[in-house]
């Protein structure tokens, strides 16, 4: 069950990766300047904006900005390369190339809208394999997170590697549905674990990759929610299963990331919930 998924997935062409993140991390410099200069500025949301079908899942002016900027500088430097957004939709093509560019301008719009400090920019590159490719912006603790396949992961430029440890005494990042999340909550207090669940995805799988969490559980989310913090915790040592238990480096319709030595349990919770 707890594989490690890098040993399975090849290596890019390395000239290609370190292009990649070099890029991705200029890009992710950009959305952190630009998410501090605007978050919780403007109570009400810019005209032409709005909620989507969820009355918190906002969309704003700068979603659409740094996405609008993400795409200029991708097509620009890799123009055989699509790009999936949750603003603006897929390219053409993104389905059957082999690899693509994902990204979420601002992961946690409620919060940035609401001031509240734990939004994210996240941009991935991704293969028929995984994320090949993750850097995620964290603009309120003045961070940038990136990590390539095969290359580890680094916060800042620090190398960052998590060890094993059990779930008593830690905490769990928790992006769960409110018919599951009250199970879950229960057993793991019941077994002295704590649970956080703050409105951000990407920050909640990049916890894990930190070392912060020793696990995140979440049930609903899109590919570019959770494609580069995948990178980054599968690169620090995390395992990501899916639903049925087993690795996967880009798992749908529900995933655990967690340290080694946590896995079992949390997915017994989450399974239980």
């Amino acid at each position: 069950m707890t594989a490690d998924v890098r040993t399975t997935a090849p290596i890019v062409e390395p000239g290609l990766l370190s292009r990649a993140l070099e890029v991705a991390g200029r890009l992710a410099n950009d959305a952190a300047e630009v998410i501090t200069a605007t978050a919780g500025r403007d109570r009400q949301v810019p005209p032409g904006a709005g909620p989507k079908a969820n009355p918190f899942d906002w969309v704003t002016d700068t979603d659409r900005t740094l996405e609008r900027h993400t795409r200029r500088v991708l097509a620009a430097e890799f123009p055989s390369v699509p790009v999936l957004g949750e603003e603006y939709g897929a390219d053409d093509g993104v389905t059957r190339a082999p690899l693509r560019w994902v990204v979420d301008p601002v992961d946690g719009t409620a919060n940035y809208v609401a001031g509240f400090p734990w939004c994210a920019y996240s941009l991935a590159l991704v293969d028929a394999h995984g994320p090949v490719v993750g850097v995620i912006a964290d603009p309120s603790r003045a961070q940038i997170y990136a990590a390539a396949r095969g290359r580890g992961v680094r916060a800042n430029g620090v190398p960052v590697r998590i060890a094993p440890r059990p779930v008593v005494g830690g905490l769990v990042c928790s992006e769960l549905s409110l018919e599951r999340a009250p199970g879950f909550t229960r057993q793991a207090v019941g077994a002295h674990t704590g649970v956080r669940v703050l409105g951000s995805a990407a920050l909640a799988i990049t916890q894990v990759a930190l070392g912060h969490a020793v696990a995140a559980v979440l049930d609903h989310y899109r590919e570019w929610d959770v494609a580069g913090a995948l990178c980054l915790a599968t690169e620090a040592g995390a395992v990501v299963v899916g639903g049925d238990g087993r690795p996967d480096p880009l798992p749908v319709g529900g995933m655990v990331v967690a340290v080694p030595g946590a896995l079992d349990t949390v997915l017994g919770w989450w399974r239980g919930a």
